[in-house]
This record gives C-alpha cells, structure tokens and sequence, in this order.
C-alpha cells in the first residue's frame, strides 16, 4: 500500500468534535476467491452483507460496524484486514504504508470498505502494488513471457528456412512470396516486441504504453495481411487470374476496416491498465471484429470452392 489516503465529506466530519478519536473506520480486506464465503453473511436467509449488522452480531458474534469476517481453513490469518480510523473532525486520513506477504498461489482481491453509513461519499487516493515472487507480471501473464520466447525462435527458424528458399529461387518469385514474407517479417517482429514488452513489465510493475501500441499495431497489421492473402490465394490470384479486377477495392476496403476493428479491441485489451473492460464495452468492441473474421471465412471458402471448379 503506498500513500493510501481516504477522505470523507465535510458533512460526514460535522458529526464530530476535534477531541473525538475513532470516528470513522475504513478497512482494507485482501482475500483469495476460495474465501470469498468467509466475508459477509446473511441473518435469518436475508440479504448477504458484507458488514456485521446487528443481527449477524448475534448470530455470528462479529463486531457490528466492522467486516465480517470468518478466518480461512487454510490459515486463521486470512482474510487479512487492515483498520484506518479517522480522528476527531479531520476530512482526511492516511493508511499505514505496509507489505503483505502472500505465500498461496491464488486469485487475490482487494475490498476497500466502510459500515458506517455517515462515510458516505468516502474517496480515496494512492496506489496498492502487486508482485509475484518472479516479477511483476499477473499470474495469468506470466506463462506468456516463455511462450513468446519460443515464438520467437519458431518464427527466426521459418524466416531462415523461407529466406534460404527465397535466395534460391530469387528468380521466380511471385508477388504472393514476397506478402507471405511479410508476414513471416511480422509475425517475427511482433513475437519479439511482446516478449521485450512483457519482461519490461515484469520488471518496472508498468506497461511501456510505447512498445505495446507498436506491437499491437504490427499484431494487427500481421493479421490483416495475412486474411487478405488468403483470401487472394482463395480468389485464384497467381494461380487463374493475374489480377483481382474489380474486386480489388472492395477486398482492400474490406482489410483496412478488420485493421481498423483489429487495433481498437487490442489496444482497448493491452495498452495502459491490464483491467479487464466492462462486458458493454467488450461486446461492442469484440462482435465487429467477430463478424469480419466470419465475412472473411465465408468469402474465402467461397472463392475457393470457384476457384476448385475453374481448376477442373
């Protein structure tokens, strides 16, 4: 917890003399999801509660005006609570700076949470840091750092392979190999930039907004190219027909908006914070890239099914 400070209205401080002492708890709960039926509870079958009310103190002997709270079978310390009260009249009260050792791997959450229905209006500032024992990439994160290493020498090893071929048969080249070259180049780039983005964040606890912007961008870029090949493959471009005709403007259009919708969802996923959007938000963002990976499907089958008939 680093420089945690909550601050309640003027009106909420009136209440109070400056000679008064604890006249506002605010509490601080970390628990791991399995323990998440240890905080709270209900009296009588009634609506779950997260603070002790007067008829849970009967029924559970919890303090009222506090979080309840049951100690977890695994270790009586947990869920772990952490109490800032606020003195006299004062609008403002700072948490004590403290570490909290973690030693069980698990998805943690972190309530900030007041009873007293005079603390209404509560803000609060400041920053709480989290860090694994390897660094500080989340846990879900973390397997993805080695996994991009290995992409990284698959896509270095099928770069070397292709250029070799490429080199030797530098003569009759089609326009096809030099975009699917591209695509190798890309994908190589992209694995790379990732895996330097996530072992900067591993080790600063900050996302480089720079290099992850770049990186999803070449992401991407790397995407649409690649459906678009595809799709031109699909077309019989190279193989029946040596241009597109018509067809080139609605195929480029096609690939600039899946760019465009590609972008939007990836950098709303991974650049600035690493919280996960709002499901309304999500669902807006995700149904358009959705539906353009299914046009384009649909199209390529499509082509390629009239293309097969050309080629008999």
């Amino acid at each position: 917890f680093e420089n945690i400070t909550f601050w309640r209205t003027a009106e909420a401080a009136s209440y109070y003399t400056s000679m008064e002492h604890s006249t506002g708890l605010v509490q601080a709960i970390i628990f791991e999801a399995s323990d998440r039926d240890n905080i709270g509870g209900s009296a009588y079958g009634g609506q779950r509660s997260l603070c002790c009310t007067a008829d849970l103190a009967k029924l559970e002997g919890c303090r009222q005006g506090e979080v309840l709270r049951r100690p977890s079978s695994g270790d009586i310390n947990w869920p772990y609570v952490l109490n800032t009260q606020f003195s006299g009249d004062d609008l403002s009260v700072d948490l004590v700076p403290e570490e909290v050792p973690i030693t069980k791997t698990g998805m943690y959450n972190l309530f900030f949470i007041f009873c007293d229905p005079r603390l209404k209006g509560l803000t609060m500032s400041g920053k709480t840091v989290w860090r694994n024992p390897t660094g500080y990439l989340p846990g879900r994160m973390a397997s993805l750092m080695t996994f991009y290493i290995f992409m990284s020498l698959a896509y270095l090893l099928l770069g070397l392979i292709w250029f070799s071929q490429y080199v030797r048969f530098w003569r009759e080249i089609l326009q096809l190999q030099n975009c699917i070259t591209l695509v190798i180049v890309l994908g190589l780039f992209e694995m790379t930039l990732w895996y330097f983005e996530y072992a900067n964040f591993n080790t600063t606890g900050v996302r480089p907004v720079g290099i992850t912007a770049w990186v999803v961008t070449i992401g991407a870029i790397r995407k649409t190219v690649s459906r678009i090949l595809i799709l031109c493959v699909s077309m019989g471009y190279g193989v029946v027909r040596p241009t597109l005709g018509g067809l080139t403007s609605k195929v480029l259009l096609l690939g600039f908006t899946y760019f465009l919708a590609n972008e939007l969802l990836d950098i709303s996923e991974n650049v600035g914070s690493i919280n996960d959007i709002s499901g309304k938000a999500r669902l807006f963002l995700v149904l358009p890239d959705a539906f353009l990976d299914a046009f384009l499907i649909l199209w390529i089958f499509t082509s390629l099914s009239k293309t097969l008939e050309k080629l008999q």
